[in-house]
């Protein structure tokens, strides 16, 4: 099964070995047609399509492992060739080679949507005017980051000021505003002006890769969901070989008739092919099923997991949240507040600055006389008025107690009034909440973000329980008491690279991958590719579709293999009919698995 944590550079190997599987069913296919005519044709076809299964079932008994289905098709068809039934065996072996080909491309779809993901990241840092790999800095070099670049290695910046978005690392939804002599972290993104900073920490040792390294040592917790199919034939398949010795072995001893021959159709019927097939078939259907939707889920296990949740726990900021903001209130002494404020911020690339210009939403005429006072606004000459716009401490009044940024104003060194700016809450956040609370999930939001922001997002939105004010541990710490009392997976969505240890953490850690950083996209079970909230339960949806076309399967290739064993072993069943039972219990049953993709 396709597992998170795998290097990709395996996946070419497996492409091409993917390629040799249908060739050399193929080719098995033209010699059996040819087998009718030469005898020998049949044996080479044989051990063309069989040879990996037989090689398979020798390794795993020398292993100690000896009943898997490889041990299974390989008695039967050695069998069934001990007793002249030469097409039947190598037909047996061609169709299970064809299996494990559809098998093997949705596993590969989905792995390499994954690791074209994880690629479209830029992870460099500019130092003497050349790219180069954060690894080859060293502590002391000065690295530039311009506008809209991520801040690669830990530093102190040396020259320039600008804004930076730190929500990536705390969580924090406003951006922060940092001058020469500021620590900045890596994996911030600096959002307008031109940075020089003097690296004080290598690679190894800074944020990210300390973060990265948490995330590994929080992955060793998680139980892999061991394969149905594979605790399923460790009972049936020695059953299954006792039975079929019982009866070459006992009936002749009272009754007359070809028991070997019965024996083998009775080991051919009950290869688990149709099983070991549609299985997992059913659950990459799902997987494809989920990333034609937008949602890249990196292994059966997790799916398994999504169908049943008690709990989905929400990161706020850029998960419910946009991480973008706008004018929510103005209050103002003057009529004429919002446009004194907008031709003070024209000149800024500032993200606050720019949801204000938004908000006036008129021509604004060049102003030729702000000045910007690094870490409290700007002051500005707007018809001949004196306009200062920014913190309390500039306009020297008391902070107002709100949930959001505010600028406050003050025009002719008169206290003007103050404009509100906040987060926007995205447009599907509210539905997805009620959608889960119809599905009778549980909904909680974790975040860095004060109580007052947190309360007003959990009014508007509906969620159950919310935990305000965290650092990234308290996170985990905040997951692990919902784990302990869950009846059920535990969901957490998150985007920020301070949420790897939690997405790694949870039952199923689903991280937004628009907006996302690398570290949350490395560390998830899924991924959700356009940031909206409502694909997690487009997830759930499609993997209860998922466990229950599996269940299906299961029941109808059990049932029909327990009718045909029965007629198999009292000699009602021919050898082809064996075949033809087992491989049309596994053709309807990949037909069923297929209905997965649909909608």
């Amino acid at each position: 099964m396709c597992d998170c944590h795998e290097h990709h550079h395996g996946d070419h190997k497996e492409h091409s070995s993917n390629n040799n599987t249908l060739m050399r069913a193929a080719i098995a296919l033209l010699l059996f047609a040819g087998g009718f005519k030469f005898r020998l044709l049949f044996f080479i076809a044989y051990l063309i399509a069989g040879g990996d299964v037989l090689f398979k079932a020798a390794k795993n008994i020398t292993k100690g492992r000896v009943f898997d289905e490889n041990f299974l098709m390989s008695a039967a068809t050695v069998g069934a060739l001990s007793i002249r039934e030469y097409p039947e065996a190598v037909m047996v072996m061609i169709l299970y080679q064809v299996g494990e080909y559809f098998q093997h491309r949705a596993v590969e779809k989905s792995r390499n949507s994954i690791s074209e993901l994880m690629d479209i990241r830029p992870d460099y840092a500019n130092l003497n005017g050349q790219k180069v790999s954060p690894q080859d800095v060293k502590i002391g070099d000065i690295i530039t980051v311009n506008p809209g670049e991520k801040i690669p290695l830990d530093g102190v910046i040396v020259e320039g000021h600008s804004s930076v978005d730190t929500s990536a690392l705390t969580g924090e939804s406003v951006p922060r505003l940092v001058n020469a002599g500021d620590e900045v972290a890596s994996g911030c993104i600096n959002l307008n002006g031109l940075l020089k900073i003097r690296v004080t920490k290598e690679f190894g040792e800074s944020t990210v890769s300390k973060i990265l390294e948490l995330v590994e040592h929080a992955s060793s917790k998680k139980a892999r969901t061991e394969n149905f199919i594979t605790k399923f034939a460790g009972y049936y398949t020695p059953a299954v070989v006792v039975l079929a010795v019982g009866i070459a072995l006992i009936p002749p001893l009272f009754v007359a008739g070809n028991w070997l021959a019965r024996a083998l159709t009775f080991l051919v019927i009950s290869c688990p092919c149709a099983l070991v097939i549609s299985v997992p078939l059913s659950f990459f259907a799902g997987i494809g099923s989920a990333s034609k939707n937008g949602v890249l889920i990196k292994g059966s296990n997790y799916l398994e997991l999504l169908a049943k949740p008690d709990t989905v726990v929400f990161d706020k900021t850029g998960t419910l949240t946009k991480g973008t903001f706008t004018v929510r209130e103005i209050h103002s002494e003057n009529n004429d507040l919002l446009k004194y404020a907008a031709y003070a911020e024209s000149a800024s690339s500032h993200p606050i600055a720019a949801a204000i210009r938004a908000a006036y939403g008129k021509e604004i005429p060049e102003q030729h006389d702000i000045t910007e006072i690094a870490g409290y606004g700007v002051r500005a000459v707007i018809d001949g008025k004196e306009v200062l716009a920014g913190s309390a401490r500039l306009v020297n009044v008391e902070p107002v107690d709100t949930d959001g940024t505010v600028v406050y104003l003050s025009i002719d060194k008169k206290y003007a009034g103050y404009i509100v700016i906040a987060d926007v809450v995205k447009e599907d956040s509210a539905a997805a909440i009620k959608e889960l609370k119809s599905l009778s999930i549980k909904t909680v939001m974790l975040t860095g973000d004060s109580s007052a922001t947190a309360h007003k997002v959990q009014e508007k939105l509906g969620v159950g329980t919310v935990y305000a004010e965290l650092l990234p541990e308290d996170k985990v710490n905040r997951l692990e008491d919902i784990m302990a009392n869950a009846n059920g997976s535990v969901i957490f969505v998150g985007d920020g690279i301070n949420d790897a240890p939690v997405l790694t953490r949870a039952d199923v850690g689903m991280a937004m991958g628009g907006l996302g950083s690398d570290a949350a996209i490395e560390a998830a079970d899924a991924v959700i590719m356009d940031d909206s909230p409502e694909k997690v339960v487009t997830s759930i949806k499609i993997a209860r579709k998922t466990m229950c076309i599996v269940k299906q399967n299961i029941v109808f290739a059990l049932g029909v293999k327990a009718i045909f064993l029965l007629l198999g072993s009292f000699g009602m069943m021919t050898m082809w009919g064996a075949v033809f039972a087992d491989v049309g219990v596994a053709l309807l049953a990949v037909l069923n698995s297929l209905r997965t993709l649909k909608k």
